[in-house]
């Protein structure tokens, strides 16, 4: 795919792209049944009567809320076999993915972050993993020019909470975090960390929330300042996202492109700079 020059300075302006109709129909779908079938797998598991009407792209998900409020962890087996949905994987090394990170980054050698892929499941009213304002970077590390690929596979209405972005909070650079856990969620990891002094960092943007479709794409910045939406309504919002890193950067080089919490790593050890222990709104 070859963006024009308004789409290139646009995502250099405002750290963040949207462009619909990225993939093409027969790729996600192929995902969604991907899905559909997963789903019946652990209800057979766990002896759950299969009244699912047949596959179709809008019901994809059908089945799913009946697993959960049944038993919250079968949807836990549900989130951790989806990343194993060929499609889905397949679509991890898109060789698009490289060409636009190419575009977007002048020099860039795309490098594919391991265990940066998945598919997000944000369950109605469950807050608990829901992200709050960050960047990828502290998340993720590796580099800290990267991009996030990220695609809805169910319509995203406002309802559904749309993920929020600070249109170019990139240029900031790297933002300090702690670990904090302001609503009381019990969250751990990367989930917990919270951006240092958030509310006086916040002030100085707007925030936007676009809305999408199954097949289009948002292109992030690592460094762009985002966070889930709250999902209100009845039903979960599913996400694919894919991380690619700029191999190229001097900072990533430096500490041997190095990956965080889902690698283990502490990320105070790499960048203690970047860390405070308690922060004042």
């Amino acid at each position: 795919m070859q963006l024009n020059q308004t789409q290139v300075n646009d995502f250099t302006q405002n750290g963040f792209l949207v462009i619909q109709g990225f993939y093409d129909p027969s790729d996600v779908e192929t995902v969604q049944k991907g899905i559909y079938a997963i789903i019946g797998a652990v209800m057979a598991r766990h002896g759950m009567t299969d009244a699912r009407p047949a596959f179709s792209a809008q019901t994809f998900d059908a089945g799913y809320m009946d697993l959960i409020r049944a038993n919250r962890s079968w949807g836990g087996e549900v989130y951790d076999l989806v990343k194993e949905i060929p499609a889905f994987n397949r679509l991890i090394a898109h060789a698009t993915h490289e060409d636009l990170m190419r575009q977007l980054r002048t020099g860039a050698v795309p490098g594919l972050a391991a265990g940066g892929s998945g598919i997000r499941i944000d369950n109605p009213n469950e807050d608990k993993f829901r992200a709050m304002w960050h960047q990828e970077y502290p998340a993720q590390l590796k580099s800290p020019d990267g991009l996030v690929f990220w695609s809805p596979l169910v319509e995203v209405t406002p309802d559904l909470g749309p993920v929020m972005f600070c249109p170019g909070s990139q240029r900031e650079g790297p933002l300090a975090v702690c670990h904090a856990d302001p609503e009381n969620a019990g969250r751990s990891g990367a989930y917990a960390l919270k951006l240092a002094g958030e509310d006086d960092v916040l002030s100085r943007y707007e925030q936007v929330a676009p809305l999408s479709k199954p097949g289009d794409l948002v292109v992030l910045d690592f460094l762009l300042l985002h966070a889930s939406g709250y999902n209100r309504s009845d039903k979960p919002r599913w996400s694919m996202q894919f991380r690619y890193y700029n191999l190229a950067n001097p900072t990533g080089q430096s500490h041997g492109w190095t990956g965080s919490f889902a690698a283990g790593v502490d990320f105070r050890t790499v960048h203690p700079e970047l860390f405070v222990e308690t922060v004042n709104d």
